[in-house]
């Protein structure tokens, strides 16, 4: 397989998509002339032409409410937020009608769209560019959220989301981007709702998403240097939720601790907590435990971002007291 970046995953999924389905179009601001604000549409005016990529104005609720008119009228659109900061504005056509239109049309009248854009903090940006999300969104019933991790998982993921006919929320790392990975030459979809194990173990399940699960798999590199072998697992979509990977997990490792770029009160590590509790308490050697972001907005000060996010050495604590070893 070749090594891509992140953004280059992305490009595929949507060419592929694109060529694939005149139907599908995408728009944002400076996703054509400027190549996205992330070059992840780079070059793709000059292939499908402007009235298939398309520049908006700074208007999130106007531009969003035509493309959710077009997936009510048979198209298929990828409307890409410059971040999900700025989506806040666009939540009356997201919330009140791309999601909920199918129930109030008796299944009449779908919206198979795509939602898609850079997600969670990335630095020092202060506290109104530094929110993740996925709570908020998949808190909505109607609509489908994932989270992704890597370039692979982002291409297989994004193909899966743009044929979906429900709409999908595509959320992504600003700071992940260039990353690198391996992904197929040939065309792969990932099923939307299915959990993957990162990595194998038998003591402790870690289970994160996104950028975080750097922080999870970074952990578990520095447990199995004290013979801890920690099973990680990459939740990837959010909504529909697979606690079902997580259950059997748990049933062998009898521990879990979860990792999210989340604040705490009405997490996605509270809905885990709550189903595995619920199912899952027999095998449960330990109580849950979870490390978020701090319940506060992020701001600007490098000492307390650092403070804010969660890292490898409270991981690492975290999972040592659910397995009552020393501090």
């Amino acid at each position: 397989m070749r090594t891509i970046a992140m953004r280059e995953a992305l490009r595929e999924a949507m060419q592929e998509e694109m060529r694939r389905d005149e139907k599908v179009f995408l728009l944002g601001e400076e996703v054509a002339e400027y190549n996205g604000a992330y070059k992840v549409s780079q070059g793709m005016l000059d292939e499908f032409g402007e009235k298939r990529v398309i520049d908006t104005p700074i208007s999130e609720l106007g531009f969003t409410a035509v493309a959710v008119g077009a997936a009510q009228n048979g198209l298929r659109p990828i409307v890409e937020f410059m971040t999900w900061n700025f989506a806040v504005l666009a939540l009356d056509q997201i919330l009140n009608t791309a999601s909920k239109m199918l129930a109030m049309s008796g299944g009449q009248v779908g919206c198979p769209i795509v939602f898609r854009g850079a997600n969670g903090s990335a630095g020092q940006l202060g506290a109104q560019h530094s929110t993740a999300f996925e709570s908020y969104y998949a808190n909505i019933p109607g609509l489908k959220v994932i989270s992704p991790s890597n370039p692979y998982d982002s291409k297989g993921l994004l193909k899966a989301a743009i044929r979906d006919n429900d709409p999908v929320v595509f959320m992504e790392s600003e700071v992940m981007y260039g990353d690198k990975g391996e992904v197929p030459e040939g065309e792969y979809i990932i099923e939307i709702g299915k959990a993957d194990i990162k990595r194998p173990g038998r003591d402790v399940t870690i289970v994160s998403f996104n950028k975080m699960m750097k922080v999870a798999l970074a952990a578990a590199e520095e447990l199995a240097k004290e013979g801890i072998e920690a099973e990680v697992i990459d939740l990837r979509t959010i909504r529909p939720l697979d606690w079902f990977t997580i259950l059997e997990s748990v049933k062998k490792t009898n521990r879990l601790v979860i990792v999210e770029e989340q604040w705490p009160f009405a997490s996605i590590s509270s809905e885990i907590a709550y189903r595995i509790q619920k199912e899952g308490f027999d095998y449960l050697d330990a109580p849950i435990r979870r490390i978020t972001s701090a319940d506060a907005p992020m701001h600007y000060s490098p000492t307390l971002v650092g403070a804010y996010l969660p890292d490898v050495p409270r991981t690492v604590k975290l999972v040592k007291e659910v397995m009552y070893m020393k501090k």
